[in-house]
């Protein structure tokens, strides 16, 4: 009865809170936009204070955007089939496939063989190792990977949880790191060569980023190590050959990245073997079904499957296409003129600020596809450095610490079950606001003598 009351209390307080942010933004946009700031307030609540469970309110927008008219249904559901997901689907019955092979004690023994097998070690070698493999894989696959690896090396509910979030983040920040790291930084290349402007090079982008991505790094290791010094990790290292089943699963893993690394684009270079990454990573999971590899059976391992994260996914998609529908995204950008007097410090600052915690409640690919035409429409009337502006902004795309609706590693790591909401959110504020610092300060300093 006490839990059931407590349940209730949440709900109410989520609707009290979507119809305060509803009937505030009245004030300044439209009645289906407020309808939509409003449901999203009552949405983030909810998945916040866990008031319902995760799947339930992830679905909750089918209902919620035709009910204020905000989008219809066909329109919203549809958002719940995004190529993203099966990615995420193909990537998450790979790692089932490591563990129910227990190909992880492998790995996870080459690993250690590395690194310090301290708490503090193996937190550090696992931002690094995510973020650099993200640099050049995505963020997505790079988290499916490792996930299951890294939860394997202690029995310790924090710290798998700090494992967890330590590959979450770590992919996040490693996508800033080349311009094919993370859809973002794609979509600035394409909007700068819309509007005829001089691309960053390659090995340009890498050097002018780097020293804010290994700050980064260092900043969230350090974070996820506080408190860790005396606990003692639990894996023990086995040296042991792989079985047929292990092998099988490591060929397909291996085939896997092989088709990656191929198909990642270098401009102008080589540009890749333009294949579907979800497909790749579809095709590869389904194998495992197959005979005569027979290492996934659909009536065994369908439990494992995270569905409620896939519909967690759609609700993050459905959100961003309402910001876009509604009109809300150029309203919001529209207010970026008025602050233009500001001096450029303040304005880095106050583009960061908007893009980072805008990031965290929609896509930050269909983000930054909306905001960066129209920041650059704002530099240009405004005369300052437009493509100092365009790359802060791409760059804070990727900073979405706080909620597992923000980036599919924070989901990824949430599906893990050993991630809660209050964690993530509690460890993102945190490195929400030191990032935000961090590039302001590299964009004044060094950008805008490169840039």
């Amino acid at each position: 009865m006490q839990e059931y009351k407590i349940q209730i209390k949440k709900i109410l307080l989520a609707v009290v809170i979507g119809f305060v942010f509803f009937a505030l933004s009245m004030s300044v946009f439209t009645l289906t936009q407020s309808a939509l700031i409003g449901s999203i307030a009552f949405l983030v609540t909810l998945w916040t204070n866990e008031g319902l469970p995760l799947a339930v309110v992830s679905l909750l927008p089918i209902i919620l955007f035709p009910a204020f008219s905000i989008m219809s249904t066909k329109m919203t559901s549809a958002n719940y089939s995004h190529p993203i997901i099966y990615l995420f689907l193909g990537g998450f019955l790979i790692a089932i496939a490591v563990e129910k092979t227990k190909l992880h004690t492998w790995i996870s023994d080459k690993i250690l063989g590395i690194f310090p097998p301290s708490p503090r070690g193996i937190i550090f070698s696992l931002v690094f190792t995510s973020g650099l493999l993200s640099s050049i894989l995505s963020n997505t696959t790079t988290t499916l990977l490792l996930i299951s690896i890294a939860l394997f090396l202690t029995h310790n509910k924090q710290l798998k949880m700090r494992f967890a979030l330590a590959i979450a983040y770590g992919a996040s920040v490693g996508g800033i790191l080349t311009p094919i790291g993370t859809p973002p930084n794609l979509i600035l290349y394409g909007i700068m060569e819309e509007h005829s402007m001089e691309l960053i090079p390659f090995l340009e982008w890498v050097g002018m980023v780097a020293p804010l991505v290994f700050g980064m790094f260092i900043v969230v290791a350090s974070l996820l190590s506080i408190g860790v010094k005396h606990i003692e990790v639990d894996f023990k290292r086995e040296k042991h050959e792989l079985d047929s089943s292990q092998k099988k699963v490591f060929y397909i893993i291996g085939f896997l990245i092989a088709m990656l690394l191929l198909n990642a684009p270098l401009q102008p270079y080589w540009g890749g073997l333009g294949l579907s990454e979800s497909g790749l990573l579809l095709a590869c999971g389904l194998l495992l079904f197959v005979p005569p590899l027979n290492i996934l059976d659909w009536m065994e391992d369908k439990s494992k499957i995270p569905f409620r994260i896939m519909f967690l996914f759609g609700a993050g998609f459905s959100i961003a296409k309402a910001f876009s529908h509604t009109g809300l995204a150029d309203e919001v950008a529209s207010y970026l003129l008025s602050i233009t007097h500001l001096s450029p410090i303040l304005l880095l600052l106050s583009v960061a600020v908007l893009i980072t915690f805008t990031t965290e409640i929609t896509s930050n690919t269909a983000l930054i596809s909306i905001m960066l035409p129209v920041i650059y429409s704002v530099a240009e009337q405004s005369g300052i450095n437009t493509t100092l502006f365009m790359m802060v902004a791409t760059v804070c795309a990727s900073y979405a610490f706080m909620l597992p609706i923000a980036t599919a590693p924070n989901a990824i790591a949430m599906s893990s079950g050993v991630v809660s909401i209050q964690n993530m959110a509690r460890y993102g504020v945190v490195l929400n606001l030191i990032g935000i610092g961090l590039i302001v300060l590299i964009a004044e300093y060094f950008w805008k003598g490169v840039l």
